[in-house]
């Protein structure tokens, strides 16, 4: 079973444009679509429609829409007491798959929102196979929230896995090893920004990659994925690094790609694959998102995952050119 918290949940709202953005212009719209979403909702999304048993934790009130539309499609949703209305998120994208996120802060909470979270996740944690805390934290919720979640569920046992970003994700770091998830999803970007690494060389060289996630495995982390978008994954844990490239895949959305990716590597630790087919399942589930509309999860039966293909890294020492 794989139990989700998404703290900042939100309505995520695709428009998808017949041409590109052009600001100041008015645009033609081919499409509109909206689902309940945020990336622990995602993640919970794929593992039903993989017959994996998913309970997902969300602020929410028991009969708003949105929870409704999550057991509507199967979803064991488990929502507490929200601070206020579920944020809206607005995604453009255009014909090549170019994404524009607008994303909206939602409510303030207070520390008793945070803490029925909190205690809503803890309680699950021992009788699930992985714990995911994913996504941005709520306006009002120090950066410290998943750091300080991470080291209470290493108290009750499970396995934790960590998908965020900016001072959240930095306040993690900064907490390690002490607060030191099982598994950390960063994409290159987010690799760079706390191990003093270039994006651009991160997102295009796998072994510059594997050097700067080691870092993080050095500091007490279980395993590292770090997504590359068009360059597919690297995944680090204490005995190797595998570079994945994915499968021929025309982009048409973005969004939920790096969800879907954690989904698969999840999914094939559950099914006690080797870290190489862990990380192309990871692969073949993100590529398949990222040829999906809007937030589209894909089915098992979407994936290539014959066509990743897997590349055992040897990091060399830190500093060699």
């Amino acid at each position: 079973m794989i139990l989700t918290l998404t703290p900042n949940p939100s309505i995520d709202r695709t428009v998808a444009l017949d041409g590109e953005l052009a600001r100041g212009q008015v645009h033609r719209v081919a499409s509109v679509t909206s689902q309940a979403g945020g990336k622990g909702v995602n993640i919970s999304r794929a593992a039903v429609s993989a017959d994996i048993p998913s309970i997902a934790v969300v602020p929410a009130a028991k009969d708003d829409p949105f929870v409704l539309e999550l057991l509507g499609a199967g979803i064991d949703c488990r929502p507490v007491r929200p601070a206020g209305d579920v944020r809206v998120n607005l995604t453009i994208t255009e014909p090549d798959g170019t994404t524009t996120k607008l994303n909206s802060p939602g409510a303030e909470v207070l520390p008793l929102h945070l803490e029925l979270m909190a205690q809503a996740v803890l309680v699950r944690a021992s009788s699930a196979d992985w714990t995911v805390l994913a996504g941005s934290l709520p306006a009002g919720a120090p950066p410290s929230y998943y750091a300080e979640l991470v080291r209470r569920l290493r108290e009750v046992g499970g396995r934790v896995a960590v998908d965020t970003s900016e001072a959240p994700l930095q306040a993690l770091v900064d907490a390690l090893p002490a607060s030191a998830p099982d598994l950390m999803k960063p994409n290159g970007e987010e690799l760079a920004s706390f191990t003093g690494g270039d994006a651009d060389e991160l997102e295009s060289d796998p072994r510059a990659t594997a050097r700067a996630a080691r870092q993080l495995i050095d500091r007490g982390v279980g395993a590292v994925l770090a997504t590359l978008g068009g360059n597919g994954a690297v995944l680090v844990t204490p005995d190797g690094a595998w570079h994945a490239s994915p499968p021929p895949t025309t982009v048409v959305s973005t969004v939920g790609a790096g969800d879907s990716s954690l989904f698969g590597y999840l999914l094939g630790d559950i099914r006690g694959l080797p870290a190489p087919e862990r990380l192309a399942l990871a692969v073949a589930y993100g590529s398949a998102a990222a040829g999906l509309p809007g937030t589209t999860i894909p089915q098992p039966s979407q994936l290539r995952t014959e066509l990743v293909g897997v590349t055992a890294l040897t990091a060399p020492p830190e500093g060699t050119p």
